[in-house]
């Protein structure tokens, strides 16, 4: 069983991809960014606020999976600049404050529409 997850409560995919597959207990969400899914538009701001608005991005898939963050056992974290690091993850931590997922972090030269962030989640279904 392969289920595409959609919803208007996140940013609509902009390329020939879901924003999230279920699929054998699993919930696969393509990577986020900082779109802001009722104007479609990036948000403004530092790190911190584009992280915030990534998370409530991810969340909003979860949901419409039947899942959600506590459910998370993967992240992976791109930014452009490591040195934002710090900063991305005093926010990320106020989303996964108990039992936090296996994480990767890594700066990539380069993220869609210039964006500072973007994570991706595998998830309990």
């Amino acid at each position: 069983m392969r289920d595409v997850i959609a919803t208007k409560d996140a940013p609509q995919a902009i390329g020939p991809y879901s924003q999230a597959i279920r699929a054998s207990g699993f919930v696969f969400v393509s990577g986020q960014v900082a779109i802001d899914p009722s104007t479609q538009q990036v948000i403004s701001g530092d790190v911190a606020a584009q992280t915030d608005r990534v998370l409530k991005n991810l969340s909003a898939i979860l949901k419409a999976a039947g899942s959600g963050l506590e459910k998370v056992v993967r992240s992976t974290v791109f930014l452009k600049n490591m040195g934002d690091f710090a900063a991305m993850n005093e926010v990320y931590g106020r989303y996964f404050s108990t039992a936090p997922p296996t994480r990767s972090t890594v700066e990539v030269a380069r993220l869609p529409k210039d964006v500072l962030v973007e994570v991706d989640v595998i998830a309990l279904a």
